[in-house]
């Protein structure tokens, strides 16, 4: 076993899962810096209607990306599986074949992204003077999306063996190096919007070359490149429900921004300034259920579910401290927060309300995110991604529309979508993990 890899079947729970989760935490938190130094360089030195451009393109974004991203899931529990089981051909095997699944991915991903880009801003409504500057950044952003789909493929792989270590410090070069470009391309070379997704890109290729590079040595998979159908046969029935929910709940979001554009460039960047904070809060808790998966995965493959329940628990006792404490300080200080992204005195009153509306609800998707990752680290994603769908989605759509016909021009009750459909997953994924549990303990 490499020094960086870490076995989860041993030691004791929470210390294996802090261990495991604080890099891939400060992993994703400068994935996410990516796009929120694109925000505040934008913001301040672009102007407000190149900021409301970059908001209007977070969830097209995320759509296609999260298709990705929760398909790549299902690499991650086979490995971890294989890991835990000590069958080390398995998991060459599974390596190869997620990798040339990313390939596949990288093609159609790109394509679509490019061509389907300013049809997507048209159907959210996006306003004429963000339109162009919008469609700008992504088209640029999909024309080099492959670095951000081998990069996040070759960590899934080495957190799926315990590794988030050297994910963590390929992120920090390439974090730093995108900061340095950003300025460089925008105040220097004044390249605009442009500037700042070429540099975005740049820096995801760096670090996609840095993380395979590694996969290949830590794994040996150097020879023999085939697709071993069974492999990814589970790779797409465990991954393929998690990609298909993460997919289906950014585009709706896409839509929720719909709802969100009619109230002009102003309501637009505050709400893209609001999602961007957010993420800091949702990311531990996110970060905590992909420790979960791994752990589950780990466990079960070493015939441990006793110890992969207590892990379930363990973790989500711990994030509901944690995340209480990132929501009373983000509404603290909503304002002095909001003013980092823009001057603009709208921009900041709208960022400071939905911070101040949402992140509060947003504790309860400690339940969500650690329940679920138990469940898919089970090899069951198709039950999550059902309950979130649901009530992600398909309520959420619902509710808005419903609430925009009775309460017409209320910002307030837009916003509230989004804990409103936190509340309801919640309590529905509770009720199933009990239900599953004792299913469990009858086979």
């Amino acid at each position: 076993m490499s020094r960086y890899e870490l076995n989860m079947t041993n030691g004791r729970i929470w210390t294996v899962l802090l261990a495991f989760t604080w890099p891939l935490l400060l992993e994703n938190l400068l994935q996410l810096l990516y796009y929120t130094t694109d925000s505040i360089i934008v913001g301040r030195y672009v102007g407000v209607p190149a900021l409301a451009a970059v908001s209007a393109t977070t969830h097209i974004c995320g759509m296609l990306v999260r298709f990705f991203n929760g398909t790549a899931t299902g690499a991650g529990v086979v490995i971890s599986r294989s890991f835990g089981a000590n069958d080390r051909q398995k998991l060459i095997e599974a390596v190869k074949t997620s990798l040339l699944l990313t390939l596949i991915a990288c093609i159609i991903l790109t394509l679509l992204g490019v061509t389907s880009s300013r049809f997507l801003l048209e159907k959210i409504s996006t306003p004429p003077d963000v339109l162009e500057e919008a469609d700008i950044y992504l088209k640029i952003y999909f024309g080099g999306i492959s670095g951000l789909l081998f990069y996040n493929i070759g960590g899934a792989i080495l957190r799926a063996m315990g590794d988030t270590k050297r994910p963590l410090i390929f992120l920090i070069i390439c974090s730093l190096l995108n900061i340095v470009l950003d300025l460089a391309f925008v105040r220097i070379f004044h390249w605009g919007i442009a500037g700042v997704a070429i540099a975005t890109i740049t820096a995801q290729a760096l670090s996609a070359c840095l993380v395979i590079i590694t996969v290949l040595k830590s794994t040996g998979s150097f020879r023999n490149w085939t697709l071993n159908r069974e492999l990814a046969g589970d790779i797409l029935r465990i991954g393929l429900p998690f990609g298909v929910q993460m997919a289906v709940v950014a585009f709706s979001n896409v839509f929720v921004q719909g709802y969100i554009n009619v109230f002009g460039t102003a309501c637009i960047a505050g709400w893209g300034v609001y999602i961007k904070l957010d993420q800091y809060m949702m990311l531990p808790i996110q970060s905590m259920g992909q420790a979960v998966t791994v752990f589950t995965g780990q466990n079960l493959g070493a015939g441990r579910n006793d110890r992969a329940v207590s892990g379930t628990w363990t973790a989500l006792a711990m994030m509901l401290g944690i995340s209480s404490f990132i929501a009373f300080t983000l509404y603290v200080y909503a304002p002095l927060l909001s003013s980092f992204f823009s001057h603009d005195s709208n921009v900041i009153e709208y960022g400071t309300l939905f911070i101040r509306m949402c992140t509060p609800v947003a504790v309860i998707c400690c339940f969500n995110q650690i329940l679920s990752g138990y469940l898919r680290g089970d090899g069951n994603s198709r039950m999550p991604m059902i309950i979130t769908l649901c009530t992600h989605v398909f309520f959420r759509q619902i509710y808005l529309f419903v609430i925009t016909r009775i309460i017409t021009g209320n910002v307030y009750a837009v916003g509230f979508g989004y804990p409103a459909g936190w509340i309801l997953c919640a309590l529905i994924m509770t009720l199933y993990y009990f239900y599953w549990q004792k299913k469990r303990s009858r086979i």
